[in-house]
Order: C-alpha cells, then structure tokens, then sequence
C-alpha cells in the first residue's frame, strides 16, 4: 500500500486490527455486547465465511457460529468440502451482537464495514463464502436476496465469492435448503 507521499505504508497485522475492533464505540451496538466476535480460524486460510451478527452464544465466547448453527456449518463444511475450523476463517460483518438476535441495521453494517473490509484484505482468500442476506447483499453489493444469488459463483477479488443460506436458515427451514446450502459448499470446494 503506498501513502501520499508515495512511502510504503505497511498494512496491519490481523492481531493489530482485532485490538482496535475490541475496542470499538462506533455505532449502539457497543453498548450492549458482552465483547466484540471478531473473527477465527486459519489467518492465511484461501477459504473465508462471512455472516450476519453474532448471536448470544457468541456474544458470550467471543467467537463466531458456536451456536447451534455453527455446528450444523461445521458438520456440512466437514461433510461437503472435507475441512475442519481450523482449516479457514470465520467472521461477520457486524462483530457486536444486535439486541434480541434482530438483524443488522445498515448504519451498524456500515460501522463495521472498515473491520470485515481489513479481516478480507489481510486474510486474501481464494473463496469467500457468504452465509445469508447480508452478508451477500455488503459484499456483492447488490440488493437481490440470497435466494436469487444462490446457485453460483461470482468474481471476488482474486478468486470468487459463492453466497449460501445462512444455517439458522436451514434449521428452520425444510429439508431442502439443506441440500442447496450442501451444494454451494461443493461448488465453493471446486474453486479452492
């Protein structure tokens, strides 16, 4: 990255910019978390999971999906594209939890943007997959919905983003986002 005086500027460490995001005041959101989910996994993984917001099980761990939707993502990752956690990395694009689980709100999403924005630059992966609306619609910049956007790969980058349902999606959801959402992970797989 160069700076306006055409010196070299070194871009932060991931460690770096976790540091700063823990301590983050820049929308409401701050006041009512119990700490900031910033993100885990492999920091120099080609393969990166984008979600919504954090729920209150990670609100309380300080990690993203530990819920019962991060092991449903966890058994159809491992299932479909043969990867454990420590295999990729894992964030989403508001790293504070909303009140009662309700969405983002887009002032929330923004405040957040420049977090996710660093956690991609730094990670570089090859494949991002998104989980959900949301994160689909920041990152595709678009606002069709996910289940139009599912189905295919789009170029992201220096590799491509693939969009899927979100797994609290599928668990509410009949049998048949399953598959989709096994599908898409196959479909992520073959760009790897």
């Amino acid at each position: 990255m160069t700076g306006g005086t055409g010196t070299i500027v070194a871009v932060p460490a991931l460690a770096e910019v976790e540091r700063e995001a823990k301590a983050c005041t820049r929308c409401p959101l701050a006041g009512g978390r119990t700490q900031v989910v910033f993100g885990v996994g492999d920091a120099t993984a080609d393969l990166m999971f984008v979600g919504e917001a954090p729920g209150q099980q990670e609100d309380l761990k300080g990690e993203p999906f530990v819920g019962r939707s991060g092991q449903l993502l966890d058994k159809l990752v491992f299932e479909e594209m043969g990867l454990t956690r420590d295999r990729f990395y894992i964030a989403n694009t508001v790293k504070c939890r909303p009140p009662g689980n309700r969405d983002p709100q887009p002032a929330e999403i923004a405040a957040c943007g420049p977090w996710l924005e660093a956690q991609v630059d730094l990670i570089d992966p090859k494949v991002v997959v998104t989980l959900g609306n949301f994160a689909a619609k920041l990152l595709l910049n678009t606002t069709e919905g996910i289940t139009r956007l599912r189905g295919r790969a789009y170029p992201y980058r220096r590799g491509v983003l693939v969009p899927t349902f979100h797994p609290a999606a599928v668990l509410r959801g009949a049998g048949d986002l399953a598959a989709q959402m096994r599908a898409d992970l196959v479909r992520a797989k073959a760009f790897l």
